[in-house]
């Protein structure tokens, strides 16, 4: 499903039109990586949260060449999902 298909599905089910519901989509997810980005967890009770993760530098291999090289620590987004989203995927 793309971003155009879940616009379709929240005006579906919610019965808004479908740009207000682009425009309510696009405005949680910008507020989610706001969020992220400067630090904060963001949880949905039921779905998951949302957070950054800070990963330690490492070596790391030139696939093409073999040659070896310093991967630097960097911050990247995490999400976890909760447990009603594992349980409805799993079944």
């Amino acid at each position: 499903m793309n971003k155009g298909e879940l616009v379709d599905a929240i005006a579906d089910k919610t019965g808004v039109t479908k740009k207000q519901a682009d425009v309510t989509l696009s405005a949680a997810v910008d507020v989610i990586i706001d969020a992220v980005s400067h630090g904060d967890k963001v949880t949905l009770v039921g779905f998951g949260s949302f957070e950054p993760r800070d990963r330690k530098a490492r070596n790391g291999r030139n696939p093409q060449t073999g040659k070896k090289l310093k991967i630097p620590a960097t911050r990247v987004p995490a999400f976890s999902a909760g447990k009603l989203f594992k349980e409805k995927v799993a079944h």
